[in-house]
């Protein structure tokens, strides 16, 4: 089969298109023949070597990118608790450090429970967008626990977890106030934000000009980090979506009046009824699956490139 490697470590350049064997389901798995991955930022840190020290012996090899896929169920293992079948169009997100390998391939194995039904009516390009993005900005949504009517700010809200953070707080009766460059204004206010505030260094501030009260939480999507702190209200909490430490990732301040919650999307990794809610809010059109461009698996390089450059609306998107 084809997939998409990485054997050495660095830009783009280094990811290849090689042929690899097919897998096949053990007890309790499911086999997709894939048909798009969403290329995430998280793949470019697999890419760089920034992974290195968790990869175990088990991880496949040669090293393999992706965390979301949509395709279709070809092989059935023994016991598996599912309602999917052969034939059935699904999604999924995947571990690239698991066992399974990345996404990047013709064909991938999982876990049952990692495995959900597609939205009915979307094509596999756009499903694809939804697993990674979807479950982080869900599970941050879910750690801070707001009741409805409380005000919550998302930065980065014009990317895929901002956007999607922005969808799923007013699909919970949450009212947002997001941060938008001037040319992503527009495009944060359809998402459903109720305030679009200016990005950049000073964003808590215009924050606090709009709410002098503050926000009860913030999604900070785009790794403000102690910036974005003097817009929480005392007791308020944030929900970071990248653990201090990894690379790009601004630091906190340690202020004692806020309540941090790190986002670990691997907690939804095998939570396929969240995926499925997910879906079923696609299909109603509460939440939009978007789509920058689309890319043949063998011009990867190509769409890595474009994901350094930044400012890519919607997930870029490989094909095999």
């Amino acid at each position: 089969m084809k997939a998409v490697v990485v054997q050495t470590y660095g830009g783009p350049e280094v990811l290849t298109l090689v042929d690899i064997p097919v897998p096949h389901t053990g007890a309790g798995q499911l086999r997709i023949r894939v048909h798009a991955a969403a290329v995430n930022p998280a793949d470019r840190m697999f890419r760089a070597g920034d992974l290195q020290a968790i990869l175990t012996p088990e991880v496949p090899r040669p090293l393999r990118p992706g965390m979301d896929l949509a395709g279709v169920i070809d092989e059935v293992g023994d016991d598996a608790d599912t309602d999917l079948t052969r034939g059935d169009h699904v999604m999924a997100m995947v571990n690239p450090i698991d066992t399974s390998g990345g996404a990047y391939a013709e064909y991938v194995v999982l876990p049952a429970q990692q495995v959900a039904r597609a939205p009915a009516g979307v094509d596999h390009v756009h499903a694809a967008t939804l697993p990674m993005s979807g479950l982080t900005a869900l599970r941050a949504l879910d750690v801070v626990g707001l009741p409805p009517g409380s005000w919550v700010a998302v930065t980065g809200a014009a990317g895929a977890v901002g956007g999607y953070a922005v969808q799923l707080a007013r699909a919970d009766g949450l009212r947002v106030i997001a941060d938008a460059s001037p040319n992503d204004a527009q495009l944060v206010r359809d998402l459903g934000a109720d305030i679009v505030v200016e990005r950049g260094d000073d964003v808590a501030q215009r924050i606090r000009q709009a709410l002098p009260q503050g926000v009860d939480a913030a999604v900070d999507a785009a790794v403000l980090g102690w910036q974005i702190e003097p817009a929480i209200r005392p007791d308020g909490q944030l929900a970071a979506v990248r653990r201090a430490g990894q690379p790009g990732v601004a630091p906190l301040s340690g202020r004692a009046d806020l309540v941090v919650r790190d986002v670990w999307v691997p907690d939804y990794q095998f939570a396929n009824d969240k995926l499925s809610h997910l879906g079923a809010l696609a299909e109603q059109g509460r939440i939009s699956l978007r789509v920058a461009e689309v890319f043949d698996a063998s011009r990867a390089t190509d769409a890595h490139h474009k994901l350094d450059a930044g400012g890519v609306r919607g997930r870029l998107v490989l094909t095999f």
